[in-house]
């Protein structure tokens, strides 16, 4: 645990220590840095490495069980007592990790989880991972589709906040690199639509970067996002598609906004893809044209990228708009915002001071590099503000 000159006021588990680090745990990472940066904050970080046999028999175990066995977790000791425990999970497994960190329950006044991954449809798969949960007076979702049948489960402790981004890490403002890369790919993609892509580079020059390495660990977090955020701010054009685009036996019907929407949009990409079918992007992307909407196997691709290239000052202007919007709703700061009023709990000042710089930098997005140009305006407020 990092030990502070100062009382702190809330107690992270982080998954930062762990021998061999996923990218989907990278965001989680990120998300408690800038927690810490504008909070008061002890971080427990116990050693762990996933890839063991004791692992996946305590994993089996849970799945048809009550009992709860120690997978692996070194044993910490929580000194002092805490008003907030905040918990982030990939999915409901990590639960046994947090439940062998320590006594952190009887520490904390107030309990909160969070989980990334959780579809609708595997929540009866997760039961006995899912009773783990009452040890937390609030558990949050960033998937939308899932809270009505979790809390049938759990009681009204589900609360949807969807994911974020460190905004002042992605944002290419004040001073704006020259976007040298035409298209950006990562993860998951449609093998016709790279086809298309690949042929577009071949024959008319154009650098696109994508993955040509499975990859499925890191080896370091924070440079894992300062390398993408750097990517993100000279790329043109950024694929981005819904969570489990492609794999429906998994997720079902359910459509979900995955990270990449709210990077992309930091960072100031053009996104392409898949607009979610999902009534909360509309709330979450609501101003004019944040991405182009492209199906999912689309092999028209190059023709789009043609003529979104025909008018320059249309995409200054999406790239700007989605800039300063994510500056001034996406931010992980709004995410902590949220999580605090929920369990009757304020800002601190140095947040404060992080929403003051947002606000500068979004005006700065706006205006083209001089934010003193226009008046600063303010938003209504949108989930997750």
């Amino acid at each position: 645990m990092q030990a502070r000159q100062t009382p702190s006021r809330v107690l992270v588990f982080s998954q930062r220590n762990l021998t061999s680090i996923q990218p989907f745990v990278c965001p989680h990472v990120e998300f408690e840095d800038v927690i810490a940066q504008i909070d008061d904050v002890d971080i427990l970080a116990p050693r762990f490495n996933p890839n063991t046999r004791r692992q996946r028999i305590a994993k089996q175990i849970a799945y048809h069980s009550h009992l709860k066995l120690n997978p692996g977790i070194e044993p910490a000791s929580i000194e002092g007592k805490y008003d907030l425990f905040l918990a982030i999970c990939s999915n409901p497994t990590d639960l046994l990790r947090v439940h062998a960190a320590g006594h952190w329950r009887s520490k904390c006044r107030k309990a909160v989880c969070l989980i990334d991954e959780m579809w609708a449809k595997q929540i009866g798969h997760y039961k006995n991972y899912i009773r783990m949960l009452t040890e937390f007076d609030l558990v949050v979702l960033y998937y939308s589709m899932s809270i009505e049948p979790l809390n049938q489960r759990i009681g009204n402790k589900g609360l949807f906040i969807p994911p974020g981004v460190d905004t002042l890490r992605f944002c290419p403002w004040p001073d704006p690199p020259e976007r040298s890369i035409d298209v950006y790919s990562m993860g998951r993609r449609s093998a016709v639509s790279h086809h298309a892509l690949l042929n577009m580079a071949k024959e008319e020059d154009i650098f696109y970067v994508h993955d040509s390495t499975s990859a499925d660990r890191v080896l370091d977090p924070a440079e894992h996002r300062v390398l993408f955020a750097n990517f993100l701010k000279r790329s043109r054009y950024f694929i981005v598609n819904p969570g489990l685009i492609d794999q429906p036996t998994i997720r079902g019907n359910q459509i979900e906004v995955g990270n990449r929407y709210f990077e992309g949009a930091a960072g100031g990409a053009i996104m392409i893809g898949v607009r979610p079918d999902n009534d909360v992007f509309e709330k979450l992307f609501n101003w004019p044209e944040p991405m182009i909407n492209l199906a999912w196997d689309s092999s028209t691709i190059a023709d789009v990228i043609r003529e979104c290239d025909k008018d320059p000052e249309y995409q200054e202007t999406i790239r700007r708009r989605n800039v300063e919007q994510a500056l001034l709703q996406h931010d992980w700061m709004y995410r902590w915002e949220t999580v605090l009023n929920a369990v009757g709990m304020e800002l601190l000042p140095k947040a404060q001071a992080r929403k003051q710089q947002l606000q500068a930098l979004a005006a700065m997005a706006r205006n083209g590099g001089s934010p003193s140009s226009v008046p600063y305006v303010v938003r209504a407020k949108g989930i997750g503000r």
